[in-house]
């Protein structure tokens, strides 16, 4: 298995150069999109099983943005909703044979801290306006600014260790046991990696609501658009 910081291109579009993390990430996102515009394209009053299972989704992160911002879910559904999946997906993707999860990469957790990390800015100025978001790196004194300012950086960069670490770790566990033992006996610990893979999709969404709702919580989050 080759180093993860490394990850040799498949092919190049001109001079870029696509890797297989990219590859499966395009491919999840068409998944996604396909799979959101099958699934909402006919909604019912009478629910299927695959609408009940949107809908269950749907539900479950309304809950935890609601309960931890302690505002209406409405703005932040889309965001939070789609790095919970995109992310549990990702995880899970390593039970196809010959891949790796794109999130067991480097540039893939760094592009979803990042959208994270812009998007807590983004809220904390429609939430307060710009001189009120940035007030909040005084706070409770100008001495924090250097000491706030560090830790809107670090808790980003957290986010990109915590996923990678987990996810990494558990495709070189699965990989090695399994050029040991043979085929059978690395099923136990594919199911614990399926566990961790959702474990780490929760906790990476849960954070990333965190973070957000901290950049909002004294200001006035943004009004349900009307439909």
């Amino acid at each position: 298995m080759t180093s993860p910081l490394i990850v040799e291109p498949l092919f190049h579009l001109g001079p870029v150069p696509i890797t297989q993390p990219v590859l499966v990430t395009w491919a999840i996102m068409v998944i996604l999109a396909g799979g959101s515009y099958l699934l909402t394209r006919r909604l019912k009053l009478e629910p299927g099983r695959m609408q009940t299972v949107l809908e269950m989704i749907v539900g479950f992160v309304d809950d935890q943005v609601r309960d931890t911002m302690q505002s209406d879910p409405a703005p932040f559904r889309a965001l939070i909703g789609t790095i919970f999946v995109y992310v549990l997906i990702a995880n899970w993707s390593s039970l196809v044979p010959g891949l790796e999860p794109p999130t067991a990469h480097l540039e893939t957790d760094a592009a979803l801290a990042l959208i994270v990390f812009v998007a807590t800015i983004f809220y904390g100025i429609r939430a307060r306006g710009l001189k009120g978001y940035l007030a909040t790196f005084a706070e409770p004194t100008w001495v924090m600014i250097p000491l706030n300012i560090v830790e809107q950086i670090t808790r980003t960069f957290s986010l990109v260790v915590r996923l990678f670490g987990n996810i990494m770790s558990g495709v070189f566990v699965v990989g090695i046991v399994l050029s040991l033992a043979g085929l059978l006996v690395p099923i136990p610990l594919m199911a614990l990696d399926l566990l961790t893979g959702a474990v780490q999709a929760y906790i990476f969404a849960v954070l990333a609501t965190v973070f957000i709702g901290a950049a909002v919580s004294e200001g006035r989050p943004p009004e349900k658009s009307a439909s």
